[in-house]
């Protein structure tokens, strides 16, 4: 494994083989797709911590999701990736859907976790909130909450280490960062999911209280040919929650297209 930085963003890359980048959502970094590792081992794998998440710094400038969307596009140039297939959780697979059309060549596919297509009115003013709430000192509050609303009650019965993953990724955030993070998702508009032509798989946890199954149902509705599926008993943090699962079904995925 090697562990490079490329303008904005710091990277993990192991392996040979086709590109898949794997882009985390909101509070998450590049080891939330830790699971699904055993399963990408004939790939190159590239994950990332986006601007202003985990080891990546806080960026200058205002953070956005074209920010952040660019920065992406530059670090595979900067690492010589031509073509890839991305998977993206949450905040991350706006991001994939931006790539996918404003750079339709670089995207071989895209596979989605808890997809959105932008948020609700009352989640961008729930983000505000939860900004505010991070710079007042409630890092550790809002890990608490996110553990409580956005983790299945499966999940919390039966996998403490996964509710441990979680917290830890939150709490873990430099706050001002996540806060920046926060008012640039709530700022986010979606691009027209029809422009999209890679083949695209979407999973939701039939759990996921954050953006439910009809939110991914509904975005794949709009692009062509895409495949919509559900994990039993997951929520939002599905790559963990439910880590053979996904695993099994984005590999699925990537040997059809691979074909």
């Amino acid at each position: 494994m090697t562990t490079v930085t490329v303008g904005q963003v710091v990277a993990e890359v192991v392996g040979e083989g086709a590109a898949v980048v794997m882009i985390h959502g909101l509070g998450g970094t590049s080891n939330m797709f830790q699971p699904q590792m055993a399963a990408l081992s004939s790939y190159r794998v590239i994950r990332l911590d986006l601007p202003g998440s985990g080891r990546s710094p806080r960026p200058i400038e205002p953070l956005t999701i074209e920010l952040m969307s660019a920065a992406v596009i530059r670090a595979m140039a900067g690492m010589g990736v031509t073509t890839a297939h991305f998977v993206g959780h949450s905040m991350g697979t706006i991001i994939c859907q931006q790539i996918a059309v404003t750079q339709p060549s670089l995207v071989a596919s895209l596979a989605l976790f808890g997809a959105m297509a932008e948020p609700t009115e009352a989640t961008r003013q729930g983000l505000a909130n939860r900004a505010r709430l991070a710079r007042s000192g409630g890092i550790a509050d809002i890990a608490d909450q996110i553990v409580a609303n956005a983790i299945s009650a499966h999940t919390r019965e039966t996998s403490p280490a996964a509710v441990a993953f979680v917290r830890e990724s939150i709490t873990r955030q430099d706050p001002e960062s996540y806060a920046r993070t926060c008012e640039a998702l709530a700022k986010a508009t979606a691009v027209d999911a029809r422009r999209i032509s890679a083949p695209t798989l979407l999973v939701t946890g039939d759990a996921d209280t954050v953006n439910p199954a009809g939110v991914g149902q509904a975005l794949a509705d709009k692009i062509k040919g895409a495949i919509f599926s559900s994990l039993d008993r997951c929520g939002h943090w599905a790559t963990v929650e439910s880590p053979r699962e996904s695993s099994q079904k984005l590999a699925d995925f990537l040997r059809r297209v691979d074909r």
